[in-house]
């Protein structure tokens, strides 16, 4: 009898600790078998080979400009944002093409004749006045988010509104696209196939503000849409405003002095610096060399894989690196750190680096003028959790919601647990997918380098519902 008890104590004790210690075996479970059925050897920069302090030499160097073809990684890549990877600019060998479609994207975001920080202002508070007026919320950050930069890249595109049913399409390919990166869920094809096909009726509608590449053609202009703008853009600056206001969340004197001093945008430029560098957008950037090239000493031959890491980047050459603190920004230009949230001029650069500053400033001046923020949730770069956190209405006189946050961390600790098996299973066969499919090695073997679909294109009506048919 005595054996039974403490048998089943033991049992509920491991039961209880699941969280601190599961995940943690998953994750490095889930990191070998990717490791074993996925690339090929790289070189990490910063790594054994070459330090924190080249990386910038590395990545700025002529030969270190290759793209898709020769990396094992890219057919990953290119499974993972299909349909659009022959047309995705950051995904291109360089030429021709890859210069009128970056051309292009930079005179979208540019926002010719548009005030980019009112028309930011704007989206989030159509966002924010159609939430639940309930005098307390919890809501994902990241979808909350989502929903604010789909509506500013649809009128940055198309100089309109954004639709209710435009919207619904352009989120849920964003947090599918997401959602398969992390692998968290499968591919939902027809969520991809439904927002091509609104893209492509209103670009043959001649609704499209700005220039497209000439060189495609209208359904090519639909891919290249849904790829670089309502892809990457509305994914990557959704996930930049989650960090932040979930930095935020867990940082209240940080929180009450941006709330007090709207208009202070070398504090709020401050407080964004420290949250894309503890939080970088980019995880790894992977290039090719193009020829050989040496740094500090070391060789590196034309086909070599080069990974940047931009978190370990980031970490590297400050003091207390897993410390939130804007202030370290008083003293330091980013210029001169291991700081590069947009990546290094020379090297494809991200193109919204502009326009991403002013429009975290707007938007989160919009959302701590009604709402203190409050999480107790884990806060990882890759954010698979999509940012749980509590909203009060700035105008109450509220206490600590100590009770609601413990409740919050109990339920994103076992979350956790869950996402980390289904991360483990769904990484695995996506991985596995993805190399069977061989989508970038096939698209750079085919004949000619014009590009072509690699699937149907949707001629589907826009209010089409978006389905769930997975890869």
């Amino acid at each position: 009898m005595v054996g039974l008890i403490l048998l089943v104590a033991a049992g509920a004790v491991l039961a209880v600790s699941l969280p601190s210690w599961l995940p943690r075996l998953v994750i490095a479970a889930r990191n070998r078998v990717l490791a074993a059925s996925g690339s090929e050897e790289g070189v990490t920069i910063p790594g054994p080979r070459i330090s924190a302090e080249r990386l910038r030499e590395a990545y700025t160097h002529p030969h270190a400009h290759g793209r898709g073809a020769g990396s094992k990684l890219s057919d990953l890549i290119w499974y993972l944002i299909h349909p659009v990877g022959h047309v995705h600019q950051e995904h291109m060998s360089s030429g021709p093409l890859h210069s009128e479609l970056a051309g292009c994207t930079r005179g979208i975001l540019a926002g010719s004749g548009l005030d980019v920080e009112d028309l930011a202002r704007c989206c989030a508070r159509r966002v924010l006045d159609e939430m639940d007026p309930a005098p307390s919320k919890t809501v994902r950050l990241r979808d909350v988010a989502m929903a604010m930069t789909g509506e500013f890249f649809h009128e940055l595109v198309f100089r309109s509104p954004c639709p209710p049913g435009a919207r619904n399409l352009i989120t849920a390919n964003a947090d599918d696209a997401l959602g398969t990166t992390k692998f968290t869920r499968l591919r939902h094809v027809d969520r991809r196939a439904a927002l091509t096909a609104y893209l492509l009726e209103r670009i043959r509608a001649g609704e499209v503000s700005g220039d497209l590449p000439g060189s495609l053609d209208d359904e090519h202009r639909a891919l290249y849409l849904h790829g670089n703008i309502f892809g990457t853009g509305v994914a990557q600056l959704a996930e930049g405003v989650a960090h932040l206001l979930l930095a935020l969340a867990h940082h209240p004197g940080v929180q009450e002095r941006m709330a007090a001093e709207p208009g202070d945008t070398a504090f709020y430029d401050r407080a964004i610096n420290e949250s894309l560098r503890m939080y970088p957008l980019f995880g790894i950037s992977q290039r090719i060399t193009t020829g050989p090239i040496d740094v500090g000493g070391e060789t590196l031959p034309a086909g070599s894989v080069l990974f940047f890491d931009y978190e370990a980047y980031h970490r590297s050459g400050f003091a207390d690196p897993e410390r939130f603190d804007p202030d370290r920004w008083l003293t330091l230009c980013p210029r001169d750190v291991t700081f590069i949230p947009f990546g290094v001029p020379g090297n494809r650069p991200c193109p919204a680096r502009g326009l991403s500053m002013v429009f975290l400033r707007a938007v989160t001046a919009e959302v701590l003028e009604r709402f203190a923020l409050y999480s107790s949730a884990g806060h990882t770069r890759s954010m698979p959790n999509r940012a749980p956190c509590l909203l009060l209405p700035r105008s109450l006189e509220a206490r600590r919601p100590n009770v609601a946050l413990a409740a919050m961390r109990v339920r994103d600790d076992w979350e956790n647990v869950a996402r980390s098996l289904t991360q483990l299973v769904l990484g695995s066969i996506i991985v596995a997918d993805a190399r069977r499919r061989k989508l970038c090695q096939r698209h750079h073997a085919s004949t000619g380098n014009s590009p072509r679909p690699q699937e149907p294109l949707p001629r589907s009506a826009p209010e089409r519902k978006a389905g769930t048919r997975r890869a």
